[in-house]
């Protein structure tokens, strides 16, 4: 994992993401209450908070799969998403559950292969999915985002239904991956030491608002056992606290 992009870089990287005053409601239910949010290419922020506080909805309107009740949202238009479950379509092989609708063009298989390699799964490109475990499905679905070139990768809450050892294997994958194609990263997630171990920015949202943010400037690779890593936790535990106190 020492391929990793340095977070010293990321301040002079072009915006792939920014939303300014973001507002959601469903009915009256405020959602997202002036939410302003930038992601720089190759940087990873994480986003934490209490189940019900908007993580998912802004991830959802930073994917353009939401539209915003008000502010702005400039996001690029090479943006994937993986989400916490793979939803591979079952009567498709492998390879086609990355192409979706491009089996037609001229070098698609050709990177739908490249896709799988990417994430170890050259070899399934016809298995059908029934045939994977939980930790390829997932992998699977990481090659269909990578199929697509993103500039800017949106993961859901992505390895909460994997067993400890599978998730460990996908935090490394999406860190070996983001080292080489340096997208930036937005993921979700309630496993404080996840964010640790792959942010460089994670940021608490509470009440559909941001109420803290903090720069991980740990070196890679993370080791959760280090005084750093725990006195970093301890910081973030104290303002999750205040947060939603």
């Amino acid at each position: 994992m020492s391929e990793v992009i340095a977070a010293p870089a990321i301040d002079t990287s072009p915006v792939v993401a920014r939303l300014a005053g973001i507002r959601k409601r469903y009915g009256e239910n405020l959602v997202l209450d002036n939410v302003d949010l930038t992601v720089r290419k190759g940087e990873c922020v994480a986003l934490v908070g209490p189940s019900g506080t908007g993580k998912t909805t802004l991830l959802r309107v930073l994917a353009g799969l939401e539209s915003a009740s008000g502010g702005r949202a400039d996001v690029s238009q090479s943006t994937s998403v993986v989400f916490q479950e793979p939803r591979l379509i079952q009567a498709l092989r492998v390879g086609k559950n990355v192409l979706l609708d491009d089996a037609g063009l001229p070098d698609a298989q050709q990177r739908a292969r490249a896709a799988l390699q990417d994430v170890g799964l050259d070899d399934k490109l016809e298995s059908w999915p029934v045939s994977l475990s939980g930790g390829q499905a997932q992998r699977v679905a990481v090659a269909r985002a990578l199929y697509r070139s993103p500039e800017l990768m949106l993961l859901d809450e992505p390895f909460s239904a994997l067993d400890a050892f599978t998730r460990r294997s996908m935090q490394s994958l999406v860190l070996k991956l983001w080292a080489k194609y340096a997208f930036g990263l937005v993921i979700v997630t309630h496993d404080l030491d996840e964010a640790l171990v792959l942010a460089d920015r994670i940021v608490i949202l509470a009440r559909g608002r941001i109420c803290h943010e903090t720069r991980v400037d740990l070196a890679r690779e993370r080791d959760v056992t280090s005084p750093e890593f725990n006195a970093l936790k301890r910081d973030l535990l104290r303002q999750f606290s205040l947060s939603v106190s």
